[in-house]
């Protein structure tokens, strides 16, 4: 049965009409894409020009903090996003204006115009790039983005001043480990590195996994002393990727950082830490409610429930069984309340759109502690370093409006409200329906 083979003429020309109209939606998605990158540029040209006519010693930064903030706040969005995508704006638009007005007029995508610029990173020479771009745009407006990359490695190369050894010098600077959540209980831990030494890495975890397979296959296939045993259910069953997986959190977690730890062995002796709130209807299995890992990401039953019970010593959450709000912080073994009060209410930074963990974050005096503000959980909050130098240092204003809401005005006057993360718990309903007599 060949597909389309008995379609009607007037289902083929709709297949036709509707190719065209999303051809037409694509292009013009890529054309507000580029306009939205516009406006970006803009506003990261205009906090410059600002901190540069007030001569700011910190050639824009704060300003440009202000500007990013104005604008994730009335998108609902973190303000490190908006100012990450106004740095990529800046350097897609000024670097490449030939790419940026091709996505603009819609003969390229978005996902075309980053692999065109993105290949071309360390092209220095403003005509280089422009004659690089001039021969990508009509290559990218017939093949996909993956062969656009490609091509697109090899023009530059035409194009490029310095060696592959001075360019890999200056992109190690840019190594990292980052986590993403995914939902689930699950969450993914990425890292940028050397080529060699990262593919080095996953071949090595590789060859540990086949090893232990090769062991769990040499076990199935040892002969047996009980002829009529069942079928041996301690083999293990996992996948060269999941392996993979559970070697590395395995080296991560326990193994020590060789020609990297100190004399003393510190760096060794480092154990991982995280916030696990976790219902007690949960821990008592009755609860359907999952347990999460710093305020923001499910985690299974068991591993909560582990997790719990090999801690020394964690925090009791007080919560109202009705309305679920925070009621009072204590501990099994006393230490500091009022932080461990004040780090369960906020669980992250508390300006509007902010994901950093409490933890992580310093505790701010609303009203400054030199000129008598209390230091009571009234007059304190956690705010991460980044909004805490917006808070002192730009036109940015919070209010306490009580129960551990603020209120956030913005440059140009706009107020947002941004209130603590409800707490994971279990409320209760109280049923007033009579029982039949």
């Amino acid at each position: 049965m060949a597909a389309l083979v008995d379609a009607t003429v007037e289902q083929v020309g709709t297949l036709a009409e509707l190719t065209d109209m999303l051809v037409g939606l694509e292009r013009t998605i890529s054309s507000l894409q580029a306009a939205r990158d516009g406006v970006l540029a803009v506003g990261s040209r205009l906090a410059l020009q600002v901190a540069d006519e007030a001569e700011h010693p910190d050639f824009g930064d704060l300003t440009t903090r202000t500007v990013a903030a104005e604008m994730a706040a009335a998108l609902r969005v973190s303000d490190r996003t908006v100012q990450a995508r106004m740095t990529e704006a800046v350097w897609r638009v000024e670097r490449f204006p030939l790419v940026w007005a091709a996505q603009g007029t819609g003969r390229i995508s978005a996902a075309h115009a980053r692999a065109i610029c993105d290949a071309a990173e360390h092209l220095e020479d403003a005509a280089d790039r422009d004659a690089y771009s001039a021969e990508m745009v009509p290559f990218a407006e017939s093949g996909s983005p993956n062969r656009v990359s490609r091509h697109g490695r090899r023009v530059a190369e035409r194009f490029q001043s310095r060696s592959v050894d001075e360019r890999h010098k200056d992109a190690r600077e840019k190594r990292s480990v980052w986590v993403k959540d995914v939902g689930d209980g699950m969450s993914q831990l990425g890292l940028l590195g050397p080529a060699a030494l990262v593919h080095g890495a996953f071949e090595r975890l590789t060859q540990m996994a086949q090893g232990v397979q090769e062991q769990g296959e040499a076990q199935a296939q040892a002969p047996s002393h009980e002829p009529e045993s069942p079928e041996r259910e301690d083999v293990d069953q996992r996948t060269v990727a999941q392996l993979r997986a559970d070697l590395a959190l395995d080296l991560l977690l326990t193994g020590a950082p060789a020609g990297h730890d100190t004399p003393e062995g510190l760096l060794a002796a480092i154990q991982g830490a995280v916030s696990v709130t976790v219902p007690v209807t949960t821990l008592m299995g009755h609860g359907t409610t999952p347990a999460e890992l710093d305020g923001r990401t499910p985690i299974d039953t068991g591993t909560a429930k582990a997790l719990a019970g090999a801690a020394s010593g964690w925090d009791r959450i007080l919560t109202h069984p009705i309305t679920g709000a925070l009621l009072a912080v204590d501990r099994y073994r006393p230490g500091s309340e009022l932080k461990r009060h004040l780090r369960a209410r906020d669980q992250r930074c508390r300006f509007p759109a902010c994901g950093y963990a409490a933890r992580d974050c310093d505790i701010d005096h609303h009203h400054d502690a030199a000129r008598g503000g209390p230091t009571a959980v009234r007059n304190l909050g956690h705010l991460c370093r980044r909004h805490h130098v917006l808070k002192h240092h730009s036109p940015w204003v919070v209010e306490v409006l009580g129960d551990g809401a603020y209120a956030w005005t913005s440059p140009t006057g706009r107020v947002y409200l941004d209130r603590p993360q409800p707490q994971n718990t279990v409320t209760f309903v109280e049923d007033h329906a009579l029982a039949p007599f």
